[in-house]
């Protein structure tokens, strides 16, 4: 599920990050760059955040990861991309956009 912002609504993605929770995290594999955030000990389930910049416009592209992927024939991903949980971290996520933009008007 993907959520968008101004450059001027976020113009320190990293900042909102870490105020949320988020570590940054670097797949071993691919050696792509995202963030997670981790809801129990476990390595997962976890949320699995991917920061983008297109236009001129922030987007955090967020999915639940259930469990690591499998691998061999099945490559299935085990994640929910759309659920309520995903959803209402989308929106916990922009309430700390909120925040850090009321306490540059400062």
């Amino acid at each position: 599920m993907k959520m968008t912002f101004t450059l001027e609504q976020v113009p320190n993605p990293l900042a909102v990050l870490r105020r949320a929770g988020y570590s940054p995290f670097t797949d071993p594999g691919t050696k792509k760059e995202s963030f997670t955030l981790k809801p129990t000990a476990g390595f997962y389930p976890r949320f699995h955040l991917y920061l983008g910049n297109e236009q001129g416009k922030v987007i955090f592209d967020l999915h639940l990861d259930q469990k690591k992927p499998g691998y061999g024939s099945n490559h299935m991903h085990n994640g929910e991309y759309d659920s309520p949980t995903v959803q209402k971290e989308l929106m916990r996520i922009a309430g700390w956009v909120n925040y850090e933009a009321k306490n540059r008007e400062k």
